[in-house]
């Protein structure tokens, strides 16, 4: 009598031996000549299982080791109507997608409402150390009754709900590939990379979930997502969210202009780069200009001198005098609001620190003493605070009403992030406000066009979630917890949502028409000597910028 085919786990795969009989599992089986078995790649579990049912092929599955929790949520709250739209997008999608929200838009809440929809061990992954920690508390007071551990920082938890480093989880991918049946991605853009990525593939999570406010990467791998969490299945942006979910708000872009002293230097520095680069038929605006810039500055003393002029003239846009005074008048004007500073350079931090007598946070700030300066800023015992790149991802910063951008890159995901720190909603229903600071006649122009780029890309149209058993409850992987009971919850909340809709216009509407007005006073000088027009300028009317071409290294 043949042997009953078995499925098994092994380091980040699965082996499938003795062959079993039928056709359609052979299209994802590779043949391992080291152990004389059909391995097949980990992350084709569900479809390999759903496969051999499908032909009605017996075999034993070992693969499995996770089991059902039962998720008693303690602190419930009413999800916002693009959370819930969310949701059953995701469930629509055979509980796999990407989901894209704005920072400040919940998330996290929306994570903990899918770990109840599907009650299964899970794990979560996230950037950074920081964060880390801030899903572990929330989860911990969300689900007081599950134990919660994380991995990363030192701890090597291995409990129902793990919330891990991606690196941390990349380390020990081969061993949490068959632990858990629910795999949340937080800041999923970074899950593409080359390490990262066998987070995903060499899981078998059947249902996964990416979260993130910018999925595109510049080296185009956020395609990859499609493949290791399943296609982006729902996106809002922070127009679309403002005055409901998200703090309406204004982007205000101010133009200072440099000194006479400041500029004279700028264009020499500048004549200089162009000179070395038009010799060198070197173009910084084609894809792999940057990249033959740098080549060719390590090749030459002339290359290593327009490197030295480009950086030069760079810092001389970041931190020309009169984004100081614009600054000093801002933080007067909206005192005593909560406010925080961004710029481009650790350099540019310390000075303001030094200057206005502003606490300070870089990526040399010891923990402990980072800690504290949040802390006091959230208590109100610090208004303001300065910052470089290091709030940008990963770190609970407390509510701002105000945030000035006095320089940054060009990338559009910085951009959202920094935008995002001051869009959570208030119980005043105050107007958020965002200064973007510009030196006039530079790069910088250039820079602040880029990371005010949309990506091109559709958004998903929303589904309206199918009553029945969605297509992977054909594959039973484990007993449902109160079965009956949460069917019967899920599908009233359909209802309503549907009975809803059909009364009320799309959700989300247009984004609401709040008032206009001057943040500032006209009489306002955005240059350290005089302004003549204070106003923004639309991009058509921009001034082409002088010399070769922009720098896309930003």
């Amino acid at each position: 009598m043949a042997r009953m085919p078995t499925l098994k786990f092994d380091r980040g795969t699965l082996v499938l031996h003795p062959p079993p009989r039928g056709k359609s599992w052979i299209n994802y089986a590779i043949w391992d000549d080291r152990i004389e078995r059909f391995r097949v790649p980990a992350d084709r579990y569900r479809a390999l299982v759903e496969a051999l049912k499908a032909e009605g092929v017996r075999f034993e599955d070992k693969v499995q080791t996770f089991e059902p929790i039962d998720l008693q949520a303690k602190l419930a709250m009413t999800p916002y109507a693009h959370q819930q739209e969310a949701l059953q997008a995701w469930q629509a999608n055979a509980c796999k997608g990407v989901v894209v929200l704005p920072t400040a838009a919940g998330k996290t809440y929306l994570a903990q409402m899918v770990m109840q929809s599907t009650p299964r061990r899970t794990l979560i992954t996230v950037p950074t150390l920081d964060l880390m920690h801030q899903w572990y508390a929330n989860l911990e007071a969300a689900f007081p009754g599950v134990e919660v551990g994380v991995l990363g920082g030192g701890s090597r938890d291995r409990t129902p709900i793990l919330v891990a480093t991606y690196d941390s989880a990349a380390i020990y991918a081969e061993d949490l590939g068959n632990q858990y049946a629910l795999l949340i991605c937080d800041e999923c853009h970074h899950l593409p990379s080359d390490f990262h990525r066998s987070i995903a593939e060499y899981s078998i999570a059947p249902y996964r979930l990416g979260l993130t406010a910018t999925p595109e990467r510049s080296d185009g791998r956020h395609e990859d997502l499609a493949t290791l969490l399943g296609k982006v299945v729902y996106r809002r942006t922070s127009e679309e969210l403002s005055g409901t979910a998200l703090a309406p708000y204004q982007v205000v872009q101010l133009k200072v202009q440099l000194s006479e002293e400041e500029r004279d230097r700028y264009q020499t520095l500048q004549q200089q780069r162009n000179a070395f680069l038009q010799t060198a038929k070197i173009w910084l605006s084609s894809p792999e200009g940057w990249q033959r810039f740098v080549q060719a500055s390590a090749q030459s003393p002339e290359g290593r001198r327009a490197m030295l002029a480009h950086r030069e003239a760079k810092n001389i846009a970041l931190g020309t005098a009169g984004k100081l005074t614009l600054l000093e008048k801002l933080l007067k004007k909206h005192y005593p609001d909560r406010t925080l500073i961004f710029t481009n350079d650790n350099a540019t931090v310390y000075k303001i620190s030094q200057d206005f007598l502003i606490p300070a946070i870089t990526h040399q700030t010891p923990v402990k003493e980072r800690h504290r300066i949040l802390t006091k800023f959230r208590s109100g015992d610090y208004s303001v605070i300065v910052v470089s790149h290091v709030l940008n991802e990963g770190v609970d910063v407390p509510d701002a009403r105000v945030a000035i951008l006095l320089s940054g890159s060009g990338s559009p995901r910085e951009y959202i992030q920094r935008l995002g720190r001051v869009l959570r909603k208030g119980t005043r229903g105050q107007i958020a406000l965002l200064y973007e600071v510009v030196a006039e006649q530079t790069s910088e122009e250039g820079v602040s066009r880029r990371r005010h780029q949309q990506p091109d890309l559709q958004r998903p149209d929303l589904q309206q979630p199918d009553l029945q058993q969605p297509e992977f409850g054909q594959l039973l992987l484990v007993p449902a917890v109160a079965q009956q009971t949460q069917q019967t919850q899920q599908t009233q909340q359909i209802q309503q949502t549907q009975q809803t809709r059909q009364t009320q216009p799309k959700s989300p509407a247009k984004p609401v028409a709040h008032p206009k007005y001057d943040p500032i006073e006209p009489s306002l000088p955005l240059a350290a000597e005089s302004a003549a027009d204070w106003r923004v300028s639309p991009d058509d009317a921009c001034r082409q910028l002088e010399g070769t071409a922009e720098d896309t290294s930003e």
